[in-house]
């Protein structure tokens, strides 16, 4: 069986979901497709700033955005990020995953993870910025892999 996931949020908790989805999926022996576009792209950049030549709008986004797993907010309750290092406090003593880990354990499952070259054009995202694994792909990519998939998750 074949499953997607467009992931179009930014949030910590919902791209958190969409990995969990994704890696229960690909435990169960399903391929899996993830397709990351607008919001949902700043969980595939790197931590670390990446030198990148990029004209002033671009740099602006890059500057407004979170970059990386780890500097996303929660969607309720983020309290300036005060909720999401409660949350993280939580998820650590009950033995929950952090997204990075999420992220690791998909790329070593093999889950396909899809950045949209569109939002990355829009949002002056580059390759470089990107974690390792990541494709590049526009939107006729992901609905060909929709149309073999059995389950189409938008997150």
């Amino acid at each position: 069986m074949k499953k997607t996931i467009i992931v179009f949020s930014g949030d910590m908790d919902k791209v958190m979901a969409a990995f969990i989805i994704a890696n229960g999926a690909a435990a169960m022996g399903d391929e899996v497709s993830m397709f990351f576009t607008f919001w949902g792209l700043n969980a595939l950049r790197k931590a670390k700033k990446v030198k990148v030549r990029k004209n002033f709008i671009e740099k602006l986004f890059g500057w407004m955005m979170p970059r990386g797993a780890e500097k996303l907010p929660l969607s309720k309750m983020n309290f300036a990020g005060m909720g999401k290092q409660m949350m993280k406090m939580i998820m650590k003593k009950k033995n929950v995953n952090s997204l990075p880990e999420l992220i690791e354990m998909a790329r070593d499952m093999g889950v396909k993870i899809l950045a949209c070259s569109m939002s990355m054009d829009v949002m002056g995202i580059k390759k470089e910025e990107l974690i390792d694994g990541v494709e590049i792909a526009g939107v006729a990519t992901y609905l060909g892999e929709a149309d073999e998939a059995n389950v189409n998750l938008f997150i």
